[in-house]
């Protein structure tokens, strides 16, 4: 494994929103995501399941497996 692959960012918890280990991040890919610094903040929705953009009706619809980059 090559050295920092994962120094990248922090994860975030989808259910709370609250910041997570790395190794509980890890563990939980589907209810949390992994944020990289300096990312910027967009205002909208992201699924924790497939890492992607998704509508704010279906964030809004899914608040344990999306979350809101604010």
């Amino acid at each position: 494994m090559a050295k920092g692959k994962d120094s990248g960012g922090s994860y975030r918890s989808a259910i709370s929103g609250r910041y997570v280990t790395a190794k509980h991040g890890q563990a939980s890919p589907k209810t949390t995501v992994q944020e990289t610094r300096g990312g910027g903040s967009t205002g909208s929705y992201r699924s924790a399941v497939s890492g992607k953009f998704v509508t704010a009706t279906y964030g809004k619809s899914h608040p344990r497996t999306t979350v809101k980059e604010s």
